[in-house]
């Protein structure tokens, strides 16, 4: 029986994996009350780079046979984060929308309080929220969080891909 080496079917099923682990880190940030702190952020594209890493390598050592060339990792990199991040989008919708409605005013108080300190003037400031307001609807998040996290995966696929690529080389005397 040969095993299904397909690039799409892989790559959405790791990136659910993904999507289902970026959402429990999300939740468990969210109840201890640190989802607003910098670092949390950070740990997330951490957990994104890990699970590009992880799941390139057990799909180039269990599906390929242990070869993957630059391009293809950087295709199946690229998908993982994709799927993972239509999975998240969805989560970041219910979650803005339905669970914390209050989380996107608050994101918006941090935001005036980081211009505060800026030293930028009220009248900018203002100006500054008005706009960033009109983008803080939670469908609108949830849909332009799809490119952004995606071309993310795509700058951390482009890097983890030279290291994951591993070509075995094959005898000119086979057929």
């Amino acid at each position: 029986m040969e095993k299904n080496t397909n690039i799409w079917k892989n790559s959405m099923n790791w990136g659910i994996i993904l999507g289902i682990v970026l959402i429990i880190y999300s939740l468990i940030m969210y109840f201890l009350g640190l989802s607003l702190q910098k670092w949390v952020g950070y740990i997330n594209y951490i957990l994104m780079i890990a699970g590009i890493i992880y799941s390139t390598i057990q799909y180039r050592d269990n599906v390929l046979g242990g070869s993957i060339t630059y391009g293809k990792a950087l295709g199946f990199g690229t998908l993982v984060i994709m799927f993972g991040s239509i999975i998240t989008a969805v989560y970041a919708y219910v979650f803005y929308a339905y669970i914390d409605p209050d989380m996107i005013t608050k994101i918006l108080e941090m935001a005036e309080e980081e211009m505060l300190n800026k030293g930028m003037s009220d009248e900018q400031i203002e100006m500054a929220i008005e706009m960033q307001s009109k983008f803080m609807k939670p469908g609108l998040m949830a849909l332009m969080s799809l490119p952004v996290v995606t071309f993310f995966g795509f700058l951390f696929s482009l890097i983890t891909s030279i290291f994951l690529k591993k070509d075995v080389e094959t005898s000119p005397f086979e057929d």
